[in-house]
């Protein structure tokens, strides 16, 4: 996206000397630098809950992102990380939530990160890659990790699998020999990793250290940017959530699980009746909590799939109004800055001009904090990754 510079910060003269004209000029420049992009390189960091995403996002990032603990999955949003230096590039990394969320629906989790990734795209910028961390740790590849992998493929497509990095992590857990035997497993066999492998996308261990992420993210940050499945359903396509691939993978899951609750139900009725036939009152109230818990499980899978093909075009229109109220705000935000800054910049001048008798000493703490306002600029309150961060929180009901 690019904002005309009217829109970033305005140039006051009037009544100030040249210098500071200048210097506001300067300052509106590395504004709108700012504000149009924060990154010449975005990555995006999926995986399963709890596999260690957000982890490997602050030991990389030096950033602070909301880590869970417990049972519940913490990052049940999407996630920005500062953006920081590596190998002379600025790299933000993006941390996505799971498809197995404590807190959030499947159907919610798909239209959070196809909101977030379409509007990227549809804003000119693209990702260099896409990390999918897996837990060397778990003893095997099971369903929910399984789904997990399956729903990553569909988002990114085969297309961009070159740009793809799956990352091992939790190597501390296990010993060397089994967790090189998972490895190989993982790496080998068709229904785990080895068509992506095959495609393009390479395997690669987290040490659990800043070094170890930063030599892991050196083989993604030369990468030439690609566009993911997704972001061309979504805007080049201009198909519904529901019409993509990862969408019709989405309805696939949830029509077998209501096929398989139907079935789980008319079981328990047949019980039920066999129950009331036999007077067995403690069985029939027994049948009648399950009956009541299955229905509940029923009416969640069946509005889940409802709210995928339903509620993707109205978010899609809350967060442009959210992302251009953010941007107004910021335009507003740098604009008291600079005029801040230029307050602060003639008020030094003067001073210095009113002190020709001072000491040096203070007339040198004024001219190294006059040096100090020339070379800054009045800080973004955000760029483009993080005001779209901000706009999807606020849709999803974060604050």
């Amino acid at each position: 996206m690019s904002y005309p510079s009217h829109q970033v910060a305005i140039n006051h003269t009037n009544g100030r000397s040249p210098q500071a004209a200048l210097w506001t000029q300067s300052t509106s420049a590395s504004a709108e630098a700012v504000i149009e992009g924060d990154s010449d390189v975005v990555i995006a960091v999926m995986g399963a809950t709890g596999s260690g995403k957000t982890t490997f996002i602050n030991q990389a990032s030096g950033s602070d992102l909301r880590i869970g603990r417990g049972l519940k999955s913490c990052t049940s949003v999407v996630q920005v990380a500062e953006p920081f230096l590596l190998e002379g590039r600025t790299v933000t990394l993006i941390d996505t939530p799971g498809f197995d969320d404590t807190t959030r629906s499947d159907a919610d989790i798909l239209r959070m990160i196809g909101l977030f990734l379409a509007a990227t795209y549809q804003n000119g910028k693209k990702l260099a890659g896409v990390i999918y961390i897996h837990r060397i740790s778990d003893f095997r590849m099971g369903g929910i990790s399984t789904r997990n992998f399956k729903m990553f493929r569909e988002l990114c497509g085969d297309s961009t699998l070159k740009n793809v990095a799956i990352v091992t992590n939790m190597w501390g857990q296990v010993s060397q020999d089994v967790g090189e035997a998972r490895e190989a497993e993982l790496a080998s066999e068709d229904i785990f990793f080895q068509p992506v492998l095959q495609k393009g996308a390479i395997m690669l261990r987290h040490e659990h250290t800043q070094e170890s992420a930063h030599l892991i993210l050196r083989h993604i940050i030369e990468n030439h940017p690609l566009t993911l499945q997704i972001q061309r359903e979504l805007v080049d396509q201009k198909k519904d959530i529901s019409q993509t691939a990862a969408g019709a993978e989405l309805n696939r899951e949830l029509m077998l699980q209501i096929q398989k609750h139907e079935k789980e139900m008319k079981q328990l009725q047949e019980e039920m009746k066999e129950a009331i036939n036999s007077k067995d009152e403690e069985y029939r109230r027994e049948l009648e909590i399950e009956t009541k818990k299955l229905q509940a499980e029923m009416n969640r899978v069946q509005s889940d799939a409802e709210k995928l093909k339903s509620e993707y075009s109205q978010d899609k229109v809350r967060m442009e109004q959210r992302m251009s109220e953010l941007t107004e705000q910021a335009r507003r935000d740098q604009e008291r800055a600079a005029e801040g800054h230029n307050r602060e910049l003639l008020s030094l001048r003067k001073q210095l001009e009113d002190t020709s008798s001072s000491s040096s000493s203070e007339r040198a703490r004024l001219e190294a904090r006059l040096e100090e306002l020339q070379r800054a600029g009045a800080k973004s309150s955000g760029g483009f990754f993080t005001k779209l961060g901000r706009a999807i929180d606020s849709i999803f009901g974060i604050h």
